[in-house]
């Protein structure tokens, strides 16, 4: 078959089917071009998932006759100064986006400049053009989209439903959105709940938005990001560790006031929550990075979602920077999500009150009350015999105490032996104290490591740990590499491992328990020289093995000690692996559960 060349709307539908994959590809397309003139007000119209009809009215700088007729043609752009890909400072700057709408859908373009004394209209329908008409109309532009993919039955049946369209619009609306606080976004239509962001400025403006947007659960269980590492500015707030979702739908990355998929962006903060999250949980993230355009190709999608950086490296590291700074500021802050899921769990239907009794209904006595004298209060407040220790065994403390100005409060008791009950002056704190024990010691292994080989303490005879002989193998393959964290151990016998000297950090601790635990981890990663990418691991297993464990009984002095440390402690919020180390329930909260509240 010989050479010809393809005729213009065939083109342009080749074209259409790059830029224009769906409803939502339409919707990003048309509402980055308002951004790009300068709009303070976007409109977004939508019906039937956006297959019948996107409508977008802006108040942007409009067109005059000779643009108008421009901006429908192929490779016919405002956007791009002196023909440099190097250096691009708009969202849109390909020049297709009409000119490929139009070949697959019914397109109206009415504009009008603030010079100008009406309006015009042009019409392209499925490649065939018309107008430009009068019309009248304010400044600005208004752009139609009817009946996509109507002639193009192939590729409307790969449409999704209407409801699935809806949401993809949606979710481009939020991102444009997040991305320009400065402007007034309307998302309206027979198919759709109204959604209305006001924009706003000023300091706080970002914040005010992903309000607006992502909810004020978010701002309120977040921390600022705001740092800039060679050349790079990152912004934006990221979640606290115990403030998660279960999937990455909530990741959030904008580079240049650009939505973006960036494997760097989410690998970078994958790796910043790394110590913090529990495992399969994500982090809630919107992420800003501001950098010269020469520094970054945006031109490697049709769709311009995907983009390239110069320099990977210190992008990953600016990110992981300013996520780890923010953080350590946030110090030991928990979500307050942890204390919400308290309070619903209380208020939960099978806790709630009982239907009135039948007359003359006199209930059981409860097992624990048989055959017990009743209760005589003494004078004193507090004390009262008659009642002996229950099951769950609680600490006495000295009620003489008084809160103190702290923020985690002074330890009142502590509960099956395991969770300290403490008060401050705003409310109550349960505190597992196994969790919060085990980030400070994991924090404390990584400042020692820090600065040299972790401080060991010698066994007065070695621990001998009988384990299966592959066992035995690795742990004598990774012992040098061991003794970076503290840990000696040699070869003895076929099945079996002496351990001379452990780190001095995990006091008296279970060894055995330990190398066992150690033991499984090489086997799982399957290469001792993957021990230096494995060193958080490894540190969290021994930090787990040195905390306090559950079911010891602590003093009140050792309790209120744990609780300043917690304080002075980065990231002792949560445990090491995403749990929350304390729940802080707030004394309206508590009145609440009583219905004291007013």
């Amino acid at each position: 078959m010989p050479i010809r060349q393809l005729p213009e709307d065939l083109i342009n539908r080749i074209a259409a089917g790059e830029v224009v994959e769906r409803p939502s590809s339409v919707v990003k397309e048309l509402v980055e071009n308002s951004i790009d003139a300068g709009a303070r007000r976007i409109t977004v119209t939508t019906a039937n998932g956006g297959m019948d009809l996107i409508r977008i009215a802006d108040d942007g700088h409009g067109m005059d006759r000779d643009d108008l007729l421009l901006s429908v043609e192929r490779h016919a752009t405002s956007k791009l100064s002196a023909d440099d890909l190097d250096d691009i400072r708009t969202l849109g700057f390909r020049g297709e986006a009409l000119a490929s709408i139009g070949s697959v859908a019914r397109l109206s373009v009415a504009s009008r400049t603030i010079n100008a004394e009406s309006g015009l209209v042009l019409v392209v329908d499925n490649g065939r053009r018309s107008g430009p008409m009068p019309q009248a109309m304010n400044r600005g532009t208004v752009i139609e989209v009817r009946d996509l993919f109507m002639q193009v039955p192939a590729r409307r049946k790969f449409l999704k439903s209407a409801r699935s369209e809806t949401a993809a619009i949606t979710d481009v609306m939020k991102r444009l959105a997040m991305a320009n606080p400065e402007i007034h976004f309307v998302l309206e239509g027979s198919d759709r709940t109204a959604s209305n962001w006001p924009a706003v400025t000023g300091e706080g403006a970002l914040g005010a938005r992903l309000g607006q947007v992502m909810g004020a659960d978010f701002v309120d269980n977040a921390v600022t990001l705001a740092t800039a590492r060679h050349g790079i500015v990152v912004a934006g707030m990221a979640g606290l560790p115990t403030y998660t979702r279960a999937n990455s739908l909530s990741q959030f990355y904008f580079v240049n006031g650009r939505s973006v998929r960036d494997k760097v962006l989410v690998g970078a903060v994958r790796a910043a929550f790394a110590d913090y999250t529990f495992r399969d949980r994500f982090p809630v993230v919107a992420l800003y990075l501001a950098i010269d355009p020469a520094e970054v190709d945006v031109n490697v999608h049709p769709a311009k979602a995907e983009l390239r950086f110069r320099d990977q490296g210190a992008v990953r590291g600016a990110v992981i920077k300013a996520i780890g700074l923010a953080l350590a500021a946030a110090g030991f802050k928990a979500s307050t999500s942890v204390a919400e899921d308290i309070l619903g769990a209380f208020s939960a239907p099978e806790m709630a009150a009982p239907s009135a009794p039948a007359p003359g209904y006199q209930p059981p006595r409860p097992s624990w009350q048989a055959d017990r004298a009743p209760l005589q209060f003494d004078r004193q407040p507090g004390r009262f015999s008659g009642f002996t220790e229950p099951s769950a065994r609680v600490e006495p403390v000295d009620y003489a105490l008084e809160p103190v100005d702290f923020p985690l409060g002074t330890a009142r008791a502590q509960m099956f032996d395991n969770y300290i009950i403490a008060q401050n002056e705003g409310g109550l704190l349960l505190v597992d104290q196994h969790a919060a024990h085990e980030r400070l010691v994991y924090e404390r292994f990584k400042a020692q490591l820090a600065s040299g080989p972790v401080p060991s303490q010698a066994q007065l005879i070695p621990v001998i740990v009988e384990l299966p002989e592959e066992d035995c193998a690795r742990l004598e393959e990774a012992a040098p590499e061991l003794e970076r964290f503290g840990l000696y151990l040699d070869r003895f016998g076929p099945r079996a491992i002496a351990v001379r000297e452990t780190p001095a950090l995990l006091g008296n601790t279970d060894i055995s328990g330990l190398i066992r635990d150690l033991a499984d981890g090489l086997a799982e990663w399957d290469s001792a020289a993957a021990l230096t990418d494995k060193m958080e691991a490894i540190i969290g297993r021994m930090a787990c093995h040195g905390s306090v464990r559950s079911g010891r009984r602590l003093r009140v002095d050792e309790m209120n000690a744990l609780l300043r440390d917690m304080e002075a402690t980065p990231h002792s919020g949560q445990c090491i692996h995403g749990r929350p180390t304390y729940v802080e329930l707030k004394k309206g909260d508590i009145e609440r559960l009583f219905g004291r509240s007013r």
